[in-house]
Order: C-alpha cells, then sequence, then structure tokens
C-alpha cells in the first residue's frame, strides 16, 4: 500500500525536519518551509535545531536525495502531506490556529485527487475535519473523503532528547476512513523502531495528544505548589521527594519553570475546547495558573535571600545562567526564565543573562534581551547573586561560587542539580 508514496512535510521546525529525514530513508521526500534562510541552512548540512546532525542530514541529502525547498511547485507531484507547523497561543492563552491553515491553504494549492494529508501539529479535538479540512477543500475545489483523504499523527519530539528520537518513539496513527487509517499506519510504522498505535478516529488521536501533555502540566504543578509549601517551612522540597519517592507507586517529579511549545501552550487548547461544550477545566486552569508564575516566584525567593543576607537590592549585579526553556537545547520558545529577569529588572539594571546553547540574536529580537555567549566574560566579572536556570552541561562544572562577590553573594538553584553546600536555595 506504501510503495508509491512520495512525502512533502510542510514545516522544517523541530518537529518537520526530523520527521522529513527520517521519511526520506524510506520514500522520496520533500520539505517545505517558507524559511528561505531555513532552507537554505538545511541544503548546505546544517540544522540550527540541532536536533539533525549535520552528519545525518547531508546523508539525506546526498544519499537519500532529500530535498528542503521553499518553492511550492517543488511538492506539486507529491501525493502523502504530512503538516508539522506549530500551533501557538495569543498574548491572552488563546489557540493561534493561523499557522495550520496557512498550510493548509499550501497543501490545498497541491493537492490532487486520492492523495492523502496528514497532520502532526498539536490541537484540540475536531480541529483536523472542523478547522482544517475545509480549508483544502475551499482552495483545492476538492471533496473530503471522495477526492482526498486524511490522517493524524500527533509529534511526540521532545527537543535536546538524543535517547527518544524521532525513529524509537511510537506514533499514534489514525485516518479518515478505515483504509486510510491503514495507509497511514503503514507508512509510519515502516520506518519506526517500535511501531504505532493505530487509533480509531481522528479526534481520539487529537485527544491522546493533548492530553499527553496537559497531564504532564498538572502533575508538574503539584509538584510546584508543594515547593512554595515546604519553602515556606522551611523543608527541602527535594529531600521530601527522595523520602516518597521510597514507596513503590509514588510518580517521581521534581518542581520546575513550565516553558517550552508544547507543556506550557498545549492545555490551553482544550481549556478553550471544554468551555465550548460548557466544562470548566479548573484542575487544567488552575495549574496553568500556578506554573505560569513560577519564573516570579523564583526571582521573588532569589530577592528574599539576598535581603536575608544583607546584600543590597537594589542595583545589584545579578547573574542568570540560562534562557532556554530546557537543558542543553537552543530552543527559547516560551522560556519562562523570561520571567525570572523581568521581575528582577524591577529591582536593578544590572543583570547578565548567559547561555552558550542560545542564538543572542534570537533572543533579542524574541525578548529583546542581550545575552552573552562567551565564558570568559562571564568569569571575568563578580556577582551579588547567580541564578542556575537552566541545566546546560556547561553549568555543572563551574566553580559557581568564585563567581560571587568577595563580599558575599548568593547562589539560587532553580533545577536542583548543586551541590547543596555551594547554594542558599532551591526550588
Amino acid at each position: 500500500m506504501t510503495k508509491d508514496i512520495r512525502i512533502a512535510v510542510i514545516g522544517l521546525g523541530y518537529v518537520g525536519l526530523p520527521l522529513a529525514r527520517l521519511f526520506s530513508t524510506k520514500y522520496k521526500t520533500i520539505g517545505f518551509d517558507l524559511n528561505q534562510a531555513r532552507v537554505a541552512k538545511l541544503m548546505n548540512g546544517h540544522d540550527d535545531t540541532l536536533e539533525v546532525s549535520d552528519e545525518l542530514l547531508r546523508q539525506a541529502i546526498s544519499q537519500h536525495g532529500f530535498v528542503c525547498t521553499a518553492d511550492i511547485e517543488m511538492i506539486r507531484e507529491c501525493n502523502f502531506y504530512v503538516v508539522a507547523v506549530p500551533t501557538p497561543v495569543d498574548r491572552n492563552n488563546r489557540p493561534d490556529l493561523g499557522p495550520l491553515i496557512g498550510a493548509s491553504t499550501t497543501v490545498g494549492q497541491v493537492i490532487a485527487k486520492n492523495d492523502i494529508v496528514v497532520y502532526e501539529s498539536t490541537v484540540y479535538p475536531g480541529v483536523t475535519e472542523e478547522e482544517c479540512i475545509p480549508v483544502i477543500e475551499k482552495t483545492s475545489g476538492l471533496k473530503f473523503n471522495v477526492d482526498f483523504f486524511a490522517g493524524y499523527s500527533p509529534e511526540r519530539i521532545n527537543p535536546g532528547d538524543k535517547l527518544h528520537t524521532v525513529e524509537k518513539i511510537k506514533k499514534v496513527t489514525s485516518g479518515s476512513t478505515p483504509e486510510v487509517a491503514d495507509i497511514v499506519d503503514g507508512v509510519y510504522n515502516s520506518v519506526l523502531t517500535n511501531g504505532t498505535h493505530k487509533a480509531p478516529s481522528i479526534k481520539v488521536a487529537e485527544a491522546s495528544k493533548i492530553i499527553e501533555n496537559s497531564q504532564r502540566d498538572v502533575n508538574i504543578a503539584f509538584m510546584n505548589e508543594l515547593a512554595k509549601i515546604f519553602n515556606a517551612m522551611g523543608i527541602d522540597t527535594h529531600d521530601v521527594i527522595e523520602a516518597a519517592a521510597t514507596k513503590w507507586n509514588f510518580i517521581k517529579l521534581s518542581p520546575g519553570l513550565v516553558g517550552g511549545h508544547c507543556i506550557s501552550v498545549d492545555p490551553y487548547y482544550l481549556i478553550q475546547k471544554a468551555q465550548v461544550y460548557g466544562v470548566l477545566p479548573r484542575i487544567m486552569s488552575n495549574a496553568r495558573r500556578l506554573n505560569d508564575g513560577m519564573g516570579a516566584y523564583v526571582a521573588n525567593q532569589t530577592v528574599k535571600l539576598m535581603n536575608k543576607n544583607g546584600i543590597l537590592v537594589k542595583d545589584a549585579d545579578i547573574l542568570i545562567l540560562g534562557i532556554t526553556f530546557k537543558e542543553n537545547c537552543p530552543d527559547i520558545r516560551n522560556t519562562k526564565i523570561v520571567d525570572i529577569y523581568d521581575t528582577l529588572s524591577e529591582y536593578t539594571p544590572n543583570i547578565t543573562v548567559f547561555d552558550p546553547w542560545a542564538n543572542a540574536n534570537q533572543v533579542n529580537k524574541e525578548y529583546g534581551i542581550t545575552i552573552k555567549n562567551d565564558l570568559a566574560v562571564i568569569t571575568a566579572h563578580r556577582y551579588d547573586a547567580i541564578i542556575l536556570a537552566v541545566a546546560h552541561e556547561q553549568f555543572l562544572s563551574l566553580d559557581i561560587r568564585s563567581m560571587l562577590k568577595e563580599e558575599g553573594g548568593i547562589v539560587y538553584d532553580v533545577k536542583g542539580v548543586l551541590d547543596r553546600n555551594i547554594i542558599n536555595g532551591r526550588l
């Protein structure tokens, strides 16, 4: 059923590129992205997101004929379209389907009779069939489930994770008819080590993805709430978790900042859709509110420790280690480190952010923050407070206390990875 498949992947970001590269090992595959600069870099054999190594990318291009393009005409001969574009929220946390609608319009311009389009973008149940498919129908003039067909296979990419790479994860698949569901499942199954799970419908597949991230959001929110409680009591939260984890059925998680494009965004899609059906999702809404406030909480805890240690907060020199949303990854999307920075900026303009993984130009463009990438510049200065915000591997070997001023300073460990003998507080 899959021998004549010709694949086009729409969107070459953290999700689309690794998937397209993998598909290219088995099928003729073209990657499409509107960002011409991104396309040019990829065709030169480098991925700025670092999700696909230069070696693998160049191998895909030279050995498997993988092509990246911004020219829509180059994907017209494909017959299996995969949409992997972002699904963000606006400033009021309402789902923004703009990129998805745009990608659907693109597909509608090239899709032909009997072609299949599969969506990977995280959405609330119903988006594929109720929002995206009508756009394709209108643009193409073709009729859904008569002239063309659809599927949904939620992405499961974890940025920076070199263990759970796309070929090793188990994928959920679905199709708009039983026959198409088999074809979609067959295409994905043919390139995956751990196979697939075929959901009974597109809406079930959509819902499965949205609850994956919502569940993690709620669980982390509980740990963050515990951290606030135990910090107020003067008890180390991590010690409590270690003790509780000795019980066989305790789920061991840690408190922390919830940023990135998935956990901190996706629950809003289900929250809004639930309200349309008259259901107020209190647990998810409260979890989002609590997790969104943790950056400010970390900043305020730092200020509290500085006051306790007799350090003048006004105009203090503060170093924040890390600005990406997670360790050993250049992804700065929706990073909550910005909330730490913004809160501390109310007290002092002398805040230095150091991150060797982040692109300084992107950070400045997205958040208006100037960061440093040179360790020598950072270690040449001395600080009143240092916040380890991201557990990049480069930070774990730093002699952090030697970077404090001689008259004293504090170290706050957001990630709970530093020796407790060198820190003054941790989340």
